[in-house]
Formats: structure tokens, C-alpha cells, sequence
């Protein structure tokens, strides 16, 4: 391999390792150079030509709010990259696999995944520029054509599955109505010990009567918003009285948690034992 002018190159402190018999690097790179490095075609070319799905610009607004409120604890997972001509790796003295990957400016870097995650940097460092300094992975590989790079783009997101809303909502420490929904299912009655709390469907023979995600759902309904840092106190006040007084005039639930009644027998024989019938009780309640 020809030699790489090092005047003329991006040089990342990287470890290179061995899949599927090419090699490839994880690099650590400054989000400073994110949006120059990494292309993105946004222009209108034919799927079957491209080796990424169009940008969903709707996503990005989020994304980038996210990195602004959270600027000392936020957190992106690795890019993947193509890049479209050979590159340099020089190994550290004494070291094996750890050293420096050098890589051409002009270079094409194809983002195989993560060109949401690009874009939502690029527009985060418009508004915090020094959030530059920080630093993301980045996963290279040596492109092999189009081909090669569209059966990455399928390999890469064949296996991914979003977490169910339940899941998503137990871990979310930030967004308020996860705390809310989260605070109602472990505490408060009916939902305390009859919440399935990682799954969005309860399964026929569960022995819980409730999801997190419809907890959460209908408890959003009843106060008409999100709650905030400003009024949670106030929110969880209210929903916690609603919920109490709905468990106190509904027999069936009080039998389900004094295990009387089977939950199973309740989804058999009544709507107010499923999902829908939470979220519609919520229409007796009102707004804080």
C-alpha cells in the first residue's frame, strides 16, 4: 500500500480488529469534524443507487434538543462508515492492533449508519459550538462498492428492534411521564404489583392486569399534558388521588390485587381489564 501524505490526511487514534475476514477500525473522532468528514446525499437519487435511507428530517429537531438539554450527559452510539479508498494504519511501537488510522481529506466516508445521529450533531454544534470538543466512536470499514454497502446498510438493521414503549419507559429517567407512569405502577393502588412493566401487551396468562405504557398513556390523558419539573408534584398528587378513587370503585381490581379474582378470568370476561379500558377512565378525570 502506497504511503499516505500525512499533511494531506485525518488522523484518528484507532484499534483495528478482524470480521468476516476485513479489516476494520474504532476510532474515536472529534464531533468538531463530524459534518465536514462524513457525506450524506441528500439530493434525490434512486434507492437502488444509494446505500442509506433518506433522512427523516422530522427526527432531527429531537435529537438535537436532546443533545442541548443534556450537554454533560447525553449519549450517541458508534458510526458506521465506508470509506471509499484504501487507508493507512500505523501501529504503535510495542503495541498490537493500537495506533494511528490515517485517511485521505478527499476521501469519500459513506455513513452506513447513523446519518440521523451526523445530522442532529451537525445542528447541535450550530447552536453549542463547543460542543465540538466532545467525541464520538466511529466504526470504519473499507468500501467494496455499492453493492457491498447496501448489503451492510440491510446487515446492520436487520436485527435492530426499538424496546417496547413499556421497556423504553421504565429506563427513562429524564422524560417526566415515564417518572410519573413509573411512580404510579410501584406505589400507588391499583398498579402497585399488578404492572407488567416491560412489556407493551400482556400476555393471556399473565397474572398482571396493567402495562407501564398504558399507565402512562392515561395518566398523560388525564392531566391533558406532560408534566414538568415546575408542576410534577402537583401532577402526582392529582393522578395519584384519581387512581386511588377509581381503584376504590372498581370490585374487580380491588379483588385482582387482594388475589381473589384471576386477571385472566378478568380479560375474558371485562374491557376495563385491558389497556383500552384504563385509557378510557381517564375521561372521568380532571386537568391540573
Amino acid at each position: 500500500m502506497a504511503s499516505i501524505d500525512a499533511d494531506y490526511c485525518y488522523s484518528f487514534p484507532a484499534i483495528r480488529g478482524i470480521q468476516a475476514g476485513r479489516p476494520f477500525y474504532i476510532a474515536t473522532c472529534p464531533m468538531r469534524i463530524i459534518p465536514k468528514i462524513f457525506s450524506f446525499d441528500e439530493n434525490d437519487v434512486p434507492p437502488e443507487l444509494r446505500a442509506q435511507r433518506t433522512l427523516n428530517k422530522s427526527r432531527i429537531p429531537e435529537m438535537v434538543r436532546y443533545i442541548l438539554e443534556n450537554p454533560k450527559d447525553y449519549v450517541f452510539s458508534a458510526l458506521t462508515a465506508s470509506i471509499a479508498v484504501d487507508v493507512q494504519f500505523d501501529e504503535f511501537p510495542g503495541t498490537n492492533n493500537l495506533g494511528t488510522l490515517c485517511v485521505p481529506m478527499d476521501a469519500q466516508i459513506l455513513i452506513n449508519d447513523g446519518q440521523h445521529r451526523r445530522k442532529a450533531i451537525e445542528d447541535a454544534l450550530d447552536a453549542r459550538p463547543e460542543l465540538g470538543q466532545d467525541n464520538i466512536p466511529v466504526l470504519f470499514f473499507v468500501d467494496e462498492g455499492l453493492k457491498r454497502s447496501q448489503q451492510m446498510f440491510a446487515d446492520l438493521n436487520k436485527y435492530a428492534i426499538r424496546p417496547s414503549p413499556s421497556l423504553a419507559s421504565l429506563y427513562d429517567h429524564r422524560d417526566a411521564s415515564s417518572n410519573l407512569a413509573r411512580y404510579l405502577a410501584m406505589s400507588v393502588e391499583p398498579f402497585a404489583g399488578m404492572t407488567e412493566l416491560e412489556k407493551s401487551n400482556i400476555s393471556q396468562r399473565s397474572n398482571k392486569l396493567f402495562t407501564l405504557s398504558s399507565i402512562k398513556q392515561a395518566t398523560r390523558a388525564l392531566l391533558g399534558k406532560d408534566p414538568k419539573k415546575s408542576d410534577f408534584d402537583e401532577c402526582t398528587q392529582i393522578a395519584t388521588r384519581y387512581w386511588q378513587a377509581i381503584y376504590n370503585v372498581m370490585p374487580d381490581w380491588q379483588l385482582a390485587a387482594k388475589k381473589e379474582v384471576s386477571p385472566v378470568q378478568l380479560r375474558q370476561d371485562y374491557v376495563h381489564a385491558h389497556g383500552i379500558g384504563l385509557q378510557h377512565s381517564d375521561n372521568w378525570g380532571i386537568h391540573c
